[in-house]
Order: C-alpha cells, then structure tokens, then sequence
C-alpha cells in the first residue's frame, strides 16, 4: 500500500518537501491556507522533479509529479496520512495555532513534523493532547536537493516516534540527525551562526573583503565540509588524531573562545561596513537557479561516490 503525506504550506520549502516524499513513491497531498498557492505549487513541482532528472536525482519525474496534487481544505489533506509536514510561518503564534488544528485533524497515528529553523518543539505542542507524535524535521534549504534533516522532540516526545520519523526521512533519501536535548536553532544553525558572526566581524572590521572570505569558505574549508565533519576533518590534520590536533592546536582556539563576535556585528555600522564592500547580484533569482543547478551536480557527484 502506498504511504501518503500532507504537506501543510505550499511555498519553497513545502514544494521541495513534495519532490521528496513523490521521488520516493509517497503520495502527496499539498495544501496552503492562501487561496490558490496549493494549486499553483503543483507545476512548479513537476518542473522541479524534471531538473531532478536532468541530474540523475529522479528516475521517474513525470511519475512522481503525477503523485502531487493539491487538498482544497486541509481536513482533505489530512485524511488517512501516515505523515505530516508543516511548512508555516516562523511565529510562534502561528506554529501554536496550526499545531492545534493539525492534532486535531491527523489521524491518530499519524507524525507531525515541523520544518522550523529555530522554533523548538516544545514551545508549540505542549498543551496538545497528542504531543507525543510532534516533532521538528528540520530541513536545509533547498530541500531537495541538500539532503540534511534535524530531528529534534520535546521531552514528551515518544522515543518510538523519532525513531519512525527517523525512518521515514532515511526512506525518502534524506540524511536525518538527531538532536539528542532540545537547543534554540539545533545544530545546523547554530554551527552557521558560530561562523556567519565571525565573518561579520571579520569582513566589518576591515580583516578580509566579504568577497575573500566567502572564497575562504567556498575553495578552503567548504572544500572538505562537502564530504567530511569538523571532528574527522581536524582527526586527519595532525598524525595522532583529534587528540594530537587538541594538543597542538587548542591554544588558538582558547583565545578565540574566550573573545566571541559580538551581536552588535549584525547591527549598524558593521553590516553597514559590509554592504559598501558588496555588491549585490543584479539578477537574484539567477543565482539561485545558478547555485540549485551546482548543488544538484554536487549531490550526484557525492552519490556516485559513497563508500
């Protein structure tokens, strides 16, 4: 029996959610509360699943589009899925009263998943009757083709349930992590806030050009991020491994540790500093359709190469 899933919001990240769970052999039901968007997302995810195949990352796109259709009123959407993804707004408000309306709604066994950036699970389902089947699936954007999802419950969270989630992102070709105690932001973001606030100091207080440092990321430590981690990267710069890397290289890192970036580097006049030294794209939605064609090229390149 095919398993189908309600993709609750409609915009990028919910079109991206639907290639996914439709790549994968789901049905997908979208819905979006904004007249229309649902509608009008299912085109524009039959023209997604098509670059998919372009880069050897669908082998069936015109089946899997034909598995997206759009719910009229959410009560359709919900009607005998196994899974939910909502994909609202990043208000707390919203997230409290969509949750509401989706325990409410979903079957009684059915996930419910939110894509939040940062939002964590427990500040939105607690009061709910059926808590224990809400969590966080946090996607990267774009989803579809950066395949990381953070899996993160409240402490009411069933263990089985994030095992099931687990499961479920693992079968529709995701790479989920869990995250093992409730944090603001997770892990991903987190780890990119660490760097984005060194960089703002840096590019700010006129170490580097914004444009130097984003080729620092991008031909240096990207280079290595694209197929291993922090810890295995640092375990194979120094002969004795990670412990040998503490060892030698620690005293550095202490003093950087001991003066973080402040969060005035997000604020006027150093982002200030930075826009006089950049220049902004004149075509954006160019670039991004630039930056999914090399991400797409890059993620089947690491396909063909797994261990």
């Amino acid at each position: 029996m095919t398993e189908s899933v309600a993709i609750v919001g409609s915009g990028l990240i919910g079109r991206a959610w639907a290639m996914i769970f439709a790549r994968a052999g789901w049905d997908v039901r979208l819905f979006d509360a904004a007249a229309g968007v649902a509608e009008a997302a299912v085109p524009l995810c039959a023209g997604g699943l098509r670059t998919l195949a372009e880069n050897g990352l669908c082998p069936d796109p015109e089946g899997a589009a034909r598995r997206i259709r759009a719910a009229a009123t959410l009560a359709v959407a919900l009607q005998g899925v196994t899974f939910v993804q909502e994909n609202g707004p990043e208000r707390l408000d919203v997230k409290r009263s969509l949750f509401a309306e989706l325990d409410a709604q979903a079957p009684q066994d059915a996930i419910i998943a939110s894509s939040s950036s940062a939002i964590r699970c427990s500040l939105f389902t607690e009061n709910l009757p059926g808590r224990a089947r809400c969590l966080i699936g946090h996607p990267v954007n774009p989803p579809h083709l950066i395949p990381l999802v953070e899996i993160s419950g409240a402490s009411w969270t069933a263990p089985d349930v994030l095992t099931r989630a687990r499961a479920v992102y693992e079968r529709i070709g995701q790479v989920p992590i869990t995250v093992l105690k409730e944090i603001e932001g997770f892990i991903l973001n987190r780890l990119q806030g660490a760097l984005l606030a060194e960089a703002f100091r840096l590019a700010s207080e006129g170490y580097v050009t914004p444009q130097d440092l984003d080729k620092t990321v991008s031909d240096g430590l990207g280079l290595r991020w694209s197929f291993m981690g922090p810890f295995e990267t640092i375990e194979l710069n120094a002969p004795g491994g990670i412990a040998d890397y503490c060892a030698r290289y620690t005293g550095f890192y202490k003093n950087l540790a001991a003066d973080p970036a402040p969060p005035s580097v997000y604020e006027a006049p150093a982002t200030e500093a930075i826009m006089a030294n950049w220049q902004a794209p004149a075509d954006l939605p160019a670039r991004m359709n630039r930056r999914d064609a090399r991400l797409a090229a890059l993620r089947a390149h690491k396909a063909s190469q797994k261990d």
